[in-house]
């Protein structure tokens, strides 16, 4: 008992989840519950490297679309300024009547 006060509680605890752990692979079903859960640790370790790797990918497009941006505002630059076109438009002496209604 006086050796349990000199613990820490942080060790404290990992033995008592060790015994957890040790009664717990004696319950009927316990093994399968214990091997997913491993298998969800592993799994979710490899979806953590994929995401790492999404970072540079995040970068290289960020730098694609500015490039774009700088190509497409290159293009909108060079565009022909729009020319007026001159037409010459009769001036009609005659007046027009007004519609006759029958």
């Amino acid at each position: 008992m006086a050796q349990d006060k000199n613990k820490d509680l942080l060790t404290r605890l990992a033995d008592r989840g060790e015994l957890f752990v040790g009664r717990i692979s004696e319950l009927p079903g316990a093994k399968n519950l214990l091997d997913r859960t491993t298998q969800l640790a592993k799994r979710m370790d490899d979806v953590q490297k994929q995401l790492r790797g999404l970072g540079p990918l995040e970068k290289r497009v960020k730098s694609m679309e500015k490039r774009l941006a700088k190509l497409e505002g290159k293009a909108t630059t060079r565009k022909r300024p729009a020319t007026k076109r001159s037409t010459s438009s009769r001036a009609s002496t005659a007046k027009k009547s007004p519609p006759s209604s029958s």
